[in-house]
């Protein structure tokens, strides 16, 4: 198990109850942190996110050195890394939520409004079913809790790691190398999200 966990604070994350799921999954020393030194020397790094694309992707620009350290550590170092909601939304080309806004560009896609017929809620909210994709990391089936408008639309349908029904087919997971993101919260998940988190946390990639 990982030593060094970096939850990011960066102002648009449910980090109270994140920090709580991961100390109850074992984590033994999670910074939560808006240091970009603190990244560098993670060994995991999770990125939550709670709110309007835009707002998000502000809010970690906003941090000097930040993007620098994630992607040093991320993409070249090979650190796992988990993105929660908004933090998964991040990772992708743009989102479309309010105009057009470019994301981190790290797995292709973009984010959009969920389109489900009238008779379907949108948010999509509550539990529902996830469904693993064949050979995708970390994923088990089962049920996760879900509060979100817009979806992650992958340009690539093997980065797809689950889906889930709302009306339609929905991106539930996305995984590409040692990048997982999963727009259900783990931390409201119950004994499902506790366990994908023990899973992150024991992961060595490759």
């Amino acid at each position: 198990m990982a030593e060094r966990v970096a939850l990011i604070d960066y102002g648009a994350g449910n980090l109270h109850s994140v920090h709580n799921a991961l100390k109850a999954a074992g984590a033994p020393d999670i910074a939560v942190t808006a240091d970009p030194d603190a990244v560098r020397n993670a060994d995991r790094i999770i990125l939550p996110g709670v709110g309007a694309f835009a707002a998000c992707m502000g809010g970690l620009s906003a941090i000097p050195g930040m993007i620098e350290a994630l992607e040093a550590r991320v993409l070249g170092d090979k650190v796992p890394f988990l993105g929660i909601c908004v933090g998964m939304q991040l990772l992708a080309t743009r989102g479309v939520e309010h105009g057009v806004h470019a994301g981190l560009g790290w797995i292709p896609g973009e984010v959009r409004l969920i389109e489900a017929a009238p008779s379907v809620k949108v948010p999509h909210m509550g539990w529902n079913d996830v469904v693993p994709s064949a050979g995708a990391p970390l994923i088990e089936h089962g049920e996760a809790y879900f509060l979100h408008s817009y979806h992650f639309a992958a340009a690539e349908a093997a980065d797809v790691a689950a889906r889930t029904d709302h009306g339609g087919c929905v991106t539930a997971a996305i995984a590409r190398d040692n990048i997982i993101g999963v727009q259900f919260h783990p931390e409201k998940s119950q004994a499902y999200g506790l366990g994908l988190l023990r899973r992150f946390l024991d992961w060595n990639w490759p």
